[in-house]
């Protein structure tokens, strides 16, 4: 088997040395690949010694045994079509195990007879190693690769097998019997392979080395294999990438394959520019890398969210006529979707499509996921109903998947839909399909069918977790019902559950949103006793609390306690501050919040700018509104449709109806609807202006929304049509008014 050449290597050390002087490739590959150089150079300039393989030299026979040696072989030679217990039967008292080895000598040459007299050999006793080895050489001379790789499997599966010992006598008897009754070096290939599969890493090691002291080199393909095995397992990634810059220097020439392990398992280790890097280098020494070796970089470059170094590696595949497998688009569209580019996730869907790749489940499940966490259900139903069209066959993971979307959406009726699907097709809901429609129940405070369907979860021996309960617990804290919620987890930890941060961040949340502030806040110091630390999400519920009661001080000194302990804020901290300086009129120490929250690299988010815009436009002050609207677009935060909505009521309060009009056409284009305050502002705005057109285009743009408008715009478009005479409209008009007005207002009321 051939080295790469030292030309090549000075060629690559070359261009990776000029790439390290330009800060492109560490310096850890450019000393890997001259150590690599040095060392065959060093190899070349002495001669390596082997020691040739040993004569085989058995006992010899007596003549005694050798008549009884002769007699057995012409029987058999002379009746091998007749049943072997038949024909030896009278040789069956005086067989001895030294028999057998004197007998394939004269045999060898017949395979068929070898195997059959072997096999009649091992009913009587197990053969000595010597003659299993001897068989084993035999049977790899033939090719019968299974048949020898069998026999060395079922040797070390014996029970209680000294393995130092036991691998010492069998690599000596394979040596010993290896010239005189094989000399083929696959042998020794499928000894390497059968350790490795073994897991006996570094018994195959020192066969590796044992054997180039005979001058001969386990394949590539073994080599892989056993890569491959230390690739397996994270804590020997560094050994495998050792063994691969290792391996080299004594003669393997690694291949695509090889390449691709390394790939993969600097990859995990977290090193994508060296995975990068390897598979330039592949090119360089000979080996042209695969779709394989692409997709595992890409793959590493997409968990590092590198979306541009992922679209650049993809460009490169397809120059070099490598087509993308379901694997790379799966990695791609899986960091779109982690981004929240959902939509072009789904044109890489598309284009995979059109260049004639057929996506997997895994594929169409990752995108029904992301738009499930957009909250876009009916793009997601639209890839689940494509995905059954196409007959790729919906596994649990993708039935979970879509029923948390259409639980997060409150679409119940399909997801217990979906959930009788599952079993309908035989598939058994695990935790996780079950919790996630306690949720879906939870949230929509249906208590009654969330501990049904936890009763129904129980009777098919599911164990309910910590998240199942934490659920039940969050939907009973929804509906108030504290004291259950508290029942529950007490339930839980007498099951022999640890209830975890979410667990009490539920209870938390549930006592200080029922106005238990004090118990809330005993509960939190509850949670250190256990060993359970509160996090952001619970310095902030309490924080939302006082704020909600105007104990502002409170609400700071919690700030203070979270920031010494070292729990970073988080931005929704700070829109908890926020909304309590707006609400009490305290916009100058919100501005002051706003900017120490930039001095500190947290990044406001849209609806820190919409508390302090939605209370500027309460004083209607517009300019400053729009200045604050104008600093969060250029600091790249996108507005919302609550952004649009404040705005545009804004507007109207301070008669600025041409840009409130534009607000709303521009909100359009965007796919933002205008709530009804927003709607009633602009048509009350317009008829103030005497824009009567604007203002009735926009009435019947609320009704067709099924909107309804307030008493006063009702009692306006009943005296025109009236006026008018449209008696019909006007009673239209005013049976809408009192269903949907005046009887909404009584209801209301009564409530």
């Amino acid at each position: 088997m051939k080295t790469c050449s030292i030309s090549s290597l000075e060629h690559s050390f070359r261009y990776f040395s000029h790439l390290s002087h330009l800060n492109i490739v560490p310096d850890s590959l450019r000393f890997s690949l001259l150590r690599r150089l040095l060392s065959q150079r060093l190899s070349s300039s002495r001669q390596i010694k082997t020691r040739p393989f040993p004569d085989y030299s058995p006992k010899k026979p007596t003549i005694r045994d050798f008549e009884l040696i002769h007699q057995i072989s012409t029987t058999i030679k002379l009746r091998h079509s007749e049943p072997f217990h038949r024909i030896l039967k009278p040789y069956e008292s005086r067989f001895r195990p030294d028999h057998l080895i004197w007998v394939l000598m004269n045999i060898k040459t017949n395979y068929r007879l070898v195997l059959d007299f072997f096999g009649w050999a091992c009913l009587r006793r197990d053969p000595t190693l010597e003659a299993r080895c001897v068989v084993i050489q035999i049977a790899t001379t033939f090719k019968d690769l299974k048949l020898a790789h069998g026999l060395m499997r079922d040797f070390w599966a014996k029970p209680n097998l000294d393995v130092g010992l036991s691998f010492a006598h069998f690599v000596e008897w394979l040596i010993y019997t290896y010239k005189d009754w094989g000399s083929d070096p696959h042998v020794f290939d499928v000894f390497f392979q059968v350790l490795v599969e073994a897991g006996m890493l570094n018994e195959a090691r020192k066969l590796f080395y044992k054997m180039i002291n005979y001058g001969l080199i386990i394949s590539v393909d073994c080599c892989n294999l056993y890569l491959s095995c230390l690739s397996k397992n994270f804590d020997q990634l560094l050994t495998a990438i050792g063994v691969f810059n290792e391996f080299p220097e004594v003669g393997v020439c690694w291949n695509t394959t090889s390449y691709n392990i390394v790939v993969s398992s600097l990859c995990r280790l977290g090193k994508i520019k060296e995975a990068h890097y390897l598979v330039i280098q592949m090119e360089l020494r000979g080996c042209i890398p695969d779709v394989v070796s692409y997709s595992t970089v890409i793959n590493g470059y997409c968990h590092c969210g590198q979306l541009q170094k992922v679209l650049k590696l993809i460009e490169e595949m397809q120059l070099k006529g490598l087509k993308p497998n379901p694997y790379t688009y799966n990695s791609i569209i899986l960091l779109l979707c982690k981004t929240g580019k959902v939509v072009e996730a789904e044109k890489v869907l598309i284009e995979m499509m059109n260049l004639g790749t057929v996506p997997d489940s895994v594929v169409y499940t990752t995108l029904i996921d992301g738009f499930c966490k957009i909250g876009n259900i009916s793009c997601a139903l639209k890839l689940f109903d494509e995905m059954r069209a196409r007959q790729i066959i919906p596994d649990l993971y993708t039935y979970t998947t879509m029923i948390c979307g259409l639980c997060q959406t409150e679409k119940m009726m399909k997801a217990k839909n979906l959930f009788h699907e599952i079993l309908g097709r035989g598939l058994e809901p695990d935790e996780i399909t079950y919790t996630a429609l306690m949720d879906g129940f939870c949230k929509a405070g249906e208590m009654k069918e969330a501990f049904s369907l936890h009763n129904q979860m129980v009777q098919k021996g599911l164990t309910p977790n910590v998240v199942t309960y934490t659920v039940l617990a969050d939907g009973l804290c929804k509906i108030g019902d504290i004291d259950t919620a508290n029942e529950l987890l007490h339930e839980m930890c007498g099951k022999g559950l640890q209830p975890n941060v979410f667990t009490y961040n539920t209870i938390v949340n549930g006592l200080s949103k029922a106005g238990h502030i004090a118990e809330a806040v005993k509960l939190m110091e509850d949670m250190e006793v256990a060993g359970v630390y509160p996090d952001s999400f619970t310095y902030t519920t309490l924080m939302d609390a006082y704020c909600k009661t105007g104990e502002l001080v409170k609400a700071h000194e919690l700030l203070r306690v979270m920031l010494d302990r070292g729990i970073q804020p988080t931005v929704v901290t700070f829109n908890v501050l926020m909304n309590g300086f707006c609400m009490l009129g305290m916009l100058e120490d919100g501005e002051r919040l706003l900017k120490w929250m930039l001095e500190k690299g947290i990044t406001p988010n849209t609806t820190t700018y919409n508390s302090l815009m939605k209370q500027y436009c309460v004083r209607n002050d517009m300019r400053v509104t729009t200045e604050f609207y104008r600093r969060m677009c250029a600091q790249g935060i996108l507005p919302d449709s609550n952004t649009y909505n404040i705005l545009v009521k804004g507007h109207c309060k301070a008669r600025n109806m041409k840009e409130a009009w534009f607000l709303h056409k521009e909100m359009a284009c965007k796919g933002f609807k205008l709530s009804t305050s927003s709607y009633n502002a602009l048509i009350k705005g317009f008829f103030k202006r005497k824009k009567f057109l604007e203002a009735s285009e926009l009435f019947e743009e609320l009704r067709r929304e099924g909107l309804v408008a307030d008493r006063e715009i009702y009692n306006f478009y009943v005296d025109i049509n009236y006026e008018e005479g449209n008696m019909e409209t006007t009673l239209e008009l005013c049976d809408e008014a009192i269903e949907k007005c005046l009887l909404g207002e009584t209801k209301n009321g009564n409530k």
